[in-house]
């Protein structure tokens, strides 16, 4: 294929529907009122279904840099929703897992995720979806 313009690539294509995806969720996380983005939501899902793990190993796990990590656990902290325990074998590293009110919030919120999901495959069937994982799978592991 010979792209004629920048909406004929893909990887513009996955950066829009990125962009497009986050700007939904969003809006329905401000009006329901979740007083966290869904780059915080992304980070407390994947600390339930990990925990307890590393802040290095939630910034890999996510694919953000560490120092954005920290700043992102800072907040989680504040509202409560996360607890960081030293690591005893690191000075430096912290356990992260999600405090009772943090595993409150992500239970009674899951709903409204699983609705934005459902949307967002709207007349996209099963086998459909399996393909595109795997597609996006192999982009990224040509570009690691």
């Amino acid at each position: 294929m010979n792209p004629k313009d920048i909406n004929d690539l893909v990887l513009f294509q996955i950066e829009k529907t990125n962009k497009v995806a986050k700007q939904h969720g969003q809006r329905a996380f401000e009006q329901h009122g979740l007083g966290i983005t869904i780059a915080q939501w992304v980070l407390l899902k994947i600390i339930q279904e990990q925990a307890p793990l590393s802040q290095r190993a939630l910034a890999d796990f996510s694919v953000r840099d560490p120092a954005s990590i920290t700043r992102t656990m800072d907040l989680l902290s504040k509202k409560g929703l996360i607890e960081r325990e030293p690591i005893p074998t690191s000075r430096r590293q912290y356990e992260v897992k999600l405090s009772k009110q943090g595993e409150i919030f992500v239970n009674k919120n899951m709903e409204l995720v699983k609705q934005l999901r459902e949307q967002s495959v709207i007349g996209i069937s099963q086998e459909e979806q399996s393909l595109l994982i795997q597609l996006l799978q192999r982009i990224q592991q040509n570009l690691e």
